[in-house]
Order: C-alpha cells, then structure tokens, then sequence
C-alpha cells in the first residue's frame, strides 16, 4: 500500500451527512475535504486536486448538476472522478447522472461502512482506465431498470 493517503471532497448542504461520510472515510485512512454548498466545493476541488468527489444533487443555489458540469468543464478538474450522493433515487436521476460524467451514484438513506470499499474500488478501476467501461456499466444497468418499469 502506498503512503499517499486518498482525498476525498464531500460536497454536502447537510452538516450530518458530510460527518457520517467523515467518519467513515477516516475510519479507514482516507482524507476528508468538506464544502457545505456548491460554490465551496468548487473553488475546494480547485484549489486542492481531491482524488474524488462525492457530490450531493439538491442543494440550495448551486445544485449538484451544475457543480459536476462546471468540474467536468475546468481542465484543473475534469478528470476527478464524480460520486452523486442523494436522496434521489428516481432512475431518469441515476442516469442524468451518469450521463453527466459521473461513474457512479449512490442514494441517500446509504450504508456508510460501504461508501470507503466503494471508493477503493471505484479509484481502483479508474486508476486502470476503465472510467468509460465503469460508466457504460452503469448505463446499462439503469436502462435494464428502466424497462422493467
């Protein structure tokens, strides 16, 4: 195991769930970054090159959307990977997401011991370069959802 220890930014307008993530994610010695609203993160994931973000969608002002266009837009921030944590579950949600750029989305209420093995994995796979195949996996797997609505 490397001494560079993982730095995760956890954009959240909700203080409670941006501690459970903190906890958590220390818990198993990742770095925790926090920003209560959408600008914050921003000019946080710019400033500081975190290894991914988890991004709540519904925040007041700046939703999450907007936040992952404007990552995905900036060269200084476009190749970290996207993690949506929300409490919108709806699949059109799920995929928006995913078609945003995002390689994966995670619900709200979640099981917080899985949000480190998920993060692990996720940057596992992105480190091998299977972003598009991580995203495409997801797509597929939204639109088998989708069609047995």
């Amino acid at each position: 195991m490397g001494t560079t220890q993982t730095r995760v930014l956890v954009i959240d307008d909700e203080a409670p769930i941006r501690l459970l993530c903190r906890v958590n994610l220390e818990a198993e010695g990742m770095h925790v970054l926090e920003a209560a609203d959408g600008p914050a993160g921003l000019e946080k994931a710019r400033a500081e090159g975190p290894d991914v973000v988890l991004l709540d969608v519904m925040m007041p002002g700046l939703d999450g959307w907007r936040v992952a266009e404007e990552l995905l837009d900036d060269p200084r921030t476009e190749s970290i990977p996207i993690v949506f944590l929300t409490a919108r579950a709806e699949l059109r949600d799920r995929a928006r997401g995913i078609d945003l750029g995002g390689i994966d989305y995670v619900t709200k209420p979640f099981n917080p011991v899985e949000l480190a093995p998920l993060v692990r994995e996720l940057l596992d796979r992105v480190g091998r370069g299977e972003r598009d195949a991580l995203r495409r996996e997801k797509l597929t797997e939204l639109k088998a959802l989708l069609e047995r609505e």
